[in-house]
């Protein structure tokens, strides 16, 4: 299983006096993040693969802790990028043994959903992608086969 996490909430991004990069969670996304946390500790999860962006860490953080797993930093799923190479992660993590957790932002998860579906993946609630929403990816024989939305509030995350 491959989950693509969108990061929790972080305040209003006009709101942040600082660089956008280093915009943190607020209260409520930090208890969004320690719910991911809970919820997919439970999964078979190998890696964890975020962002540089801190609120993209920082959602991530709960579950790495409580796994002792490392937030791995991946280029490919910070936002603005491309979404072809995100999508070459993604592949690639398919082909790995165990579940991965992907940690980005809401123009990524997007395009790579867009991205699924035009390989023929079907995809109910295309579109949906709410801050600290998981995206469960199902994978067999090294492709993703499924797709489901998880919104925060079916783990207690909203």
């Amino acid at each position: 299983m491959l989950h693509l996490v969108r990061h929790a909430d972080a305040g209003n991004r006009m709101a942040w006096m600082g660089d956008d990069f280093e915009r943190p969670l607020d209260d409520f996304g930090q208890m969004q993040a320690e719910a991911i946390g809970v919820t997919l500790a439970t999964s078979p999860v190998r890696r964890i693969l975020s962002s540089a962006a801190v609120r993209c860490v920082d959602t991530v953080v709960p579950l790495g802790r409580a796994l002792g797993l490392p937030v791995e930093i991946a280029d490919e799923l910070a936002e603005g990028s491309f979404v072809g190479d995100a999508f070459d992660l993604l592949r690639s993590l398919a082909s790995a043994e165990g579940d991965s957790v992907l940690c980005s932002h809401g123009d990524v998860i997007p395009g790579l959903l867009w991205v699924l579906a035009q390989y023929g993946l079907d995809i109910p609630d295309l579109g949906r992608c709410k801050k600290g929403s998981i995206w469960e990816l199902e994978v067999s024989d090294g492709r993703i086969v499924g797709a489901s939305y998880r919104h925060p509030r079916t783990y207690g995350a909203a």
